[in-house]
This record gives C-alpha cells, structure tokens and sequence, in this order.
C-alpha cells in the first residue's frame, strides 16, 4: 500500500486497533491528528481493522486482522484480537511499534515512550497489579515456574515486532489444543502479554502515561485531595503525556457536560471528582481533546 512521504522516512510505528462499530473512524482520525501534531518524529500511522474504513486519515495504512483473531470469543471483553499484532507478517518488522488504545488522550511526544525501550526485544505496558513489572516479577515468575506473574495493562505497549512473534505464536497453539480459556493468562490480551514476555517486559513511567481511574480515581474521597496537594504527584502529573480512559465507565461526551466539582462513583467504588484541583492539567486536556472538531 502506498505510504506517504513522512511515513516512508519514519522511525517508528504507531498502530492502532478498530473492529466492529463500537468506535468511529473519526476517533481514529482524531488520535492521529494529536499524535502527530506532538510527535517529534512522525510515525507510520497502522490501523489493523477488520473491514475497510472509508474517511480513514490518508496518513495511516489500514491492514486487515487475520480471520483467526476475529473468533468472535477473542472480540468480547478479553480483546485477545489485539494479540493479533504480534502475529509475524501482520506489521512491518522494520521499527519499533507503540500501541495505543482509542480512548486515549495524548498531549505529548510518545515516541519518548519507545525511546526508553531498555533492549531490543523489550516490551512496556503500563503497571496493573500489585507486583512490579520488571526484575521483581521476574523473580517471582521464575520461583513459581510461571504461575504468578507481573501483570501489566495494554492500553499502551511498546515493542518491536520483530522479537515477539512468539506471544502470537505461543497463544495460537494454546488455544488449538482446547478452544476454551483453560490456561488463565488467556483470559485477556494484556494477561497474556505479560505472561509470555515476562523475561523482558517492563513498566512504562507513570511520568509518562496513566490509566485515568488507577491515577485519578478512588474508593476514599479524601486520597484524592492528599494525592492532588503532593508536590512530587502534581509535578509528575503534569509531565504526563498520555492518559487512558480505559475503564472510565462515563463518556467523554458526558464528562464535557459535567460541572467542575461534580462527582460520579463506578459500580466499582472509585469515585471520579471532575475538578481541576484534583486532576490538574489533565481535566483540561481531556476537555481539549474531546473538544477537537471530528473529521
């Protein structure tokens, strides 16, 4: 498929993820545009789909997921699709990749995320339970021979398609042997990344990026008053360069509604607090960027 200039001089990849119709292509549209207007480096923009998409940015290639990845059990909450990309063939092998979820907000440079790649057949997600990802889940996969693991979260996933072919490859193989969820990392994409990779996955600076509920979100209202008046936390948050509404159950649509100070808690307990004291410049930028003319 023919590529833009940009694209054929980039040095990195930024892919992408649209099946069903859950999400519009103006979304996708949307998250190019901030991604390059940020971007130090423009990438080859990558939307694995399942069908064409008409009014696709010009700027990104549009490759089709393989039929197997389309199993309709893989497209429910576990998004084991997006375990597609590893699938050798499916990207170019030639850069290094970052994934990114739709409804992320980015205001920064992400290319910095693949910058900090620690070796070549690294991969980053963003910290998810309790235990580190990194040498301290390292240790621990290696004492309960791969039963307990560092889990991360895939709404961001730094990479290189060359070096990880084998996630792919590994939960193809499990999942031919018994088409059902036996084997527990297969329950989810980022479960399963993080078990595969765990010998070289690492954690993506919270100076970076954040899940909105995990950093914003809590069960004890008052947490989110102390974190918002640490200095080393708002310093932090204001560095930040991609925030995820992964898990937000309100829309943005209705968040830009929302009165500054108004609350909304989630059948999980956490409480959101729309105000700027608490969530700083990010209440801003989710505005702006929910704000920003659909094309």
């Amino acid at each position: 498929m023919p590529r833009s200039d940009g694209a054929a001089q980039a040095d990195w990849q930024c892919v992408m993820f649209l099946w069903g119709d859950k999400y519009d292509v103006a979304l996708v549209n949307r998250l190019i545009d901030a991604i390059a207007q940020h971007a130090s480096s423009q990438p080859r923009f990558v939307l694995l789909s399942d069908r064409a998409r008409p009014n696709l940015d010009p700027r990104a290639e549009l490759r089709m997921i393989p039929d197997f990845w389309l199993t309709p059990q893989f497209r429910g909450a576990g998004c084991q699709t997006k375990l597609a990309m590893f699938e050798k063939g499916v990207l170019a092998d030639d850069l290094p990749a970052l994934y990114i979820d739709l409804d992320t907000v980015v205001t920064g440079d992400l290319k910095r995320i693949l910058n900090l790649l620690p070796r070549p057949d690294a991969l980053m997600l963003l910290q998810s339970a309790i235990v580190p990802l990194g040498a301290v889940g390292r240790f621990i996969w290696r004492r309960t021979k791969g039963r307990k693991y560092a889990r991360g979260n895939s709404s961001l996933v730094a990479f290189h398609p060359k070096h990880h072919t084998k996630i792919a490859a590994q939960f193809t193989e499990l999942w031919n042997k018994k088409q059902e969820w036996w084997f527990r990392p297969m329950i989810a994409d980022e479960r399963f990344m993080s078990w595969a990779a765990q010998e070289t996955v690492e954690a993506i600076p919270k100076s970076l990026a954040v899940k909105f509920p995990t950093e914003f979100m809590s069960r004890i209202n008052l947490l989110s008053y102390v974190w918002a008046v640490l200095p080393w936390v708002r310093a932090r948050r204001q560095g930040l360069i991609a925030v995820t509404l992964c898990g937000v159950e309100i829309k943005p649509d209705e968040l830009l509604q929302m009165a500054e100070g108004a609350r909304v808690t989630d059948p999980k307990g956490r409480t959101l607090i729309w105000s700027d004291f608490i969530l700083g410049k990010t209440r801003g930028d989710i505005i702006r960027f929910y704000s920003r003319k659909l094309k």
